[in-house]
């Protein structure tokens, strides 16, 4: 491991929430047989001189928030602004959020950060107001979109705080790149950040587990998501491009719902069970 620089991103991963007994067949094909997992949710904290970033932001568990949480089934949850404040960030300090996608436990809660400038791929938002006017029968598209999020992000580009990406960008923040990773959803993005040990990727969504990309047998078969909007051909793509960025180190991977819960990672604090871990 090479000594931190100014350059290199300080990481910790934050579970906010967990789902009980989510069956691993709804997250990835061919696990009929697999049983069920406790499924964490969890966003990223970066920072580096002059930059307080979240990869993601967790759900707010009130209003329409409250709702979703309980459609899907969210029992356990503390609040991402307490987990902050554990490692003394402030609502009013985060400088960016980078979204990987739209869905509501991974974008609930960017109406708490007034100053943040919200990086998103435009063709994620744009898709989203497209398939939600689309007639009710094609409700299955949606159904994990909250709209009041979507109104969050209108509000922001009122504000002049929205950027909307156009595909891979290096340096979206200096260290810190995105790439575009449809499949899951129109316009994902994984984030790639540098570090003292290497650079990390933040799936978002594109995995949820070492399984999608190892297969089954560890026979190295990417596995398709079974929730996900996109084509599994788009899905295996991404997942190729991950595991091309990854060049076969999975310790340089965070999932976002790690059912193992980030092991070999370095506990720093667990509130009401709920963990917060460094990952560089």
């Amino acid at each position: 491991m090479s000594k931190p620089t100014a350059a290199d991103w300080t990481v910790h991963v934050l579970e906010y929430a967990r789902s009980r007994n989510q069956p691993l067949a709804s997250l990835i094909q061919g696990a009929l047989d697999d049983g069920a997992v406790d499924l964490p949710f969890s966003f990223v904290l970066a920072r580096r001189e002059g930059r307080v970033v979240l990869i993601d932001s967790g759900f707010m568990r009130e209003g329409s928030g409250a709702a979703m949480s309980e459609k899907f089934g969210i029992p356990e949850w503390i609040s991402p602004l307490r987990l902050l404040a554990e490692l003394g960030v402030a609502p009013d300090d985060v400088t960016d959020i980078v979204l990987s996608h739209a869905h509501f436990d991974h974008m609930g809660s960017i109406g708490k950060f007034p100053k943040a400038t919200i990086h998103v791929q435009k063709r994620e938002i744009l898709s989203w107001y497209e398939l939600l006017a689309l007639p009710a029968k094609f409700g299955a598209l949606t159904e994990i979109i909250n709209p009041d999020d979507l109104r969050r992000v209108f509000d922001a580009s009122l504000e002049h705080r929205l950027n909307l990406v156009d595909g891979d960008v290096d340096d979206l923040l200096p260290g810190l790149d995105v790439r575009l990773g449809v499949g899951h959803t129109p316009g994902q993005q994984f984030v790639v950040i540098a570090t003292a040990r290497g650079r990390l990727v933040v799936s978002g969504d594109c995995v949820y587990t070492t399984r999608n990309l190892r297969g089954p047998t560890g026979d190295g078969t990417y596995v398709p998501l079974s929730n996900a909007v996109g084509s599994a051909w788009d899905q295996l793509v991404t997942m190729d491009r991950i595991d091309r960025e990854l060049d076969g180190d999975l310790s340089r991977l965070i999932i976002l719902h790690d059912g193992e819960r980030w092991p070999g990672l370095p506990i720093v604090t667990e509130i009401d069970g709920f963990r917060i871990v460094r990952a560089a």
